[in-house]
């Protein structure tokens, strides 16, 4: 994960908790609530830590990952699902680039940081 600019939402299936970075507030609540239910959807079939976050160039990245220990993770299935997950949502990622592009990145060039 040390490529990652910066983590957009998550899962984690062990702590059945979701986060949700407050730095993205200005997505509108549709989109937070899509994402809610996605990564959720998502720890809930194949067990482990799912994320979605923006590398240092702003693309956007679907990450999966489970405790060493975890003899319940479906590595094989999680790779599918994201594979599925980043087809059917195709549209929505875009637009996610973009307003990471824009409101993130840009704001960060804008305030000179």
């Amino acid at each position: 994960m040390e490529n990652a600019a910066e983590i957009l939402c998550g899962a984690n299936a062990y702590e059945q908790k979701y986060y949700f970075n407050e730095k993205f507030s200005k997505l509108p609540d549709s989109i937070k609530e899509e994402l809610h239910i996605m990564c959720v959807l998502f720890t809930e079939e194949v067990g482990g830590v799912f994320m979605i976050g923006f590398d240092g160039d702003g693309t956007l990245m679907l990450i999966t990952d489970a405790d060493e220990e975890d003899i319940l993770y479906d590595e094989i299935g999680a790779g599918l699902l994201v594979k599925e997950v980043r087809k059917r949502r195709e549209e929505l990622f875009e637009s996610l680039e973009k307003f990471y592009s824009v409101f993130i990145i840009g704001g960060k060039n804008a305030s000179g940081t």
